[in-house]
């Protein structure tokens, strides 16, 4: 068969068998994998096919070509948890107020551009050390680390692409052992934020441009690379990829998105791509 159902449990629990028993016999399908305690993928005759099953990611995808020799991927709500922006704002004491324009901002409801402008211009005068705090508290998500890992050890590239900042994304991309990292820079001065970002602002067209360049660099066509993230900054991005992924995204990215994961962790990126449990790297 020429395509592939991948079925994913929430992060953390098991894809039941009797799951598995009721999809292959709902799609009366070709050979079930077991990729991992929570994930199996089962060849399907057509790219429609529906899983009759809630409370499970899924997603169909061509049986060829599935292995990526690119990742890029988003930082914030992406590969780590929440967003490093609306940390630094509750440092500063203002955290709903920013928080509020970043889920505007991520949906598609505000020019991305301004809306981080604005949000830093509220941040003028914020010592250095609430950027050290917010760094020293931040939370992988889960599978982040495997992910890196195992496409690197597979041959791939690893790109981190944020909208963020190089305070955050510079240190979390050697953490996770990213190659490359692109992001936005923050003006200092003095030991304090100036409540400026320095241009260019890298934004959605900028995320889709670094895929393309470094895809050409790579001697790779677009359809090589795995892009994820979960902001409307991302869609242009996910477009281009080969294999787009919409992470726990918001609403209207989600609803753009031709292949989404909203329960799983961020293993579902190799189990896509056709990856045994036993293949992860440690």
């Amino acid at each position: 068969m020429d395509w592939v159902a991948v079925a994913m449990a929430p992060e953390g629990e098991a894809l039941d068998e009797a799951i598995v028993a009721r999809l292959a016999g709902r799609l009366k399908a070709g050979p079930v994998r077991r990729l991992g305690p929570d994930a199996v993928e089962i060849a399907v005759a057509a790219p429609d096919a529906e899983p009759g099953e809630t409370g499970i990611d899924w997603a169909v995808l061509p049986a060829r070509g599935r292995r990526k020799r690119l990742l890029i991927a988003d930082m914030d709500s992406t590969m780590v948890a929440g967003e490093t922006l609306d940390e630094l704002a509750a440092e500063a004491g203002i955290g709903p107020q920013v928080a509020a324009i970043t889920a505007r901002a991520m949906n598609g409801e505000l020019d991305f551009e301004a809306a981080v402008r604005e949000r830093v211009g509220l941040l003028a005068g914020l010592p250095l050390a609430a950027a050290e705090r917010v760094l020293a508290r931040l939370r992988l998500m889960p599978g982040a680390r495997a992910a890196v890992a195992t496409m690197r050890a597979s041959g791939a590239h690893c790109m981190l692409v944020s909208g963020g900042f190089t305070l955050f994304a510079e240190p979390v991309g050697a953490r996770l052992g990213f190659q490359e990292v692109q992001a936005n820079r923050l003006e200092v001065r003095g030991g304090r934020l100036t409540g400026r970002v320095l241009d260019p602002v890298l934004g959605q067209d900028a995320k889709r441009r670094a895929l393309e360049e470094r895809c050409d660099a790579l001697g790779l066509a677009p359809g090589e690379a795995l892009a994820v993230g979960d902001g409307a900054n991302d869609l242009a991005m996910l477009a281009a990829a080969g294999l787009g992924v919409a992470f726990r995204a918001r609403p209207a990215v989600a609803a753009a998105a031709r292949i989404r994961v909203d329960r799983a962790g961020l293993a579902a990126l190799l189990y896509l791509q056709g990856y045994e449990r036993a293949e992860f790297a440690p």
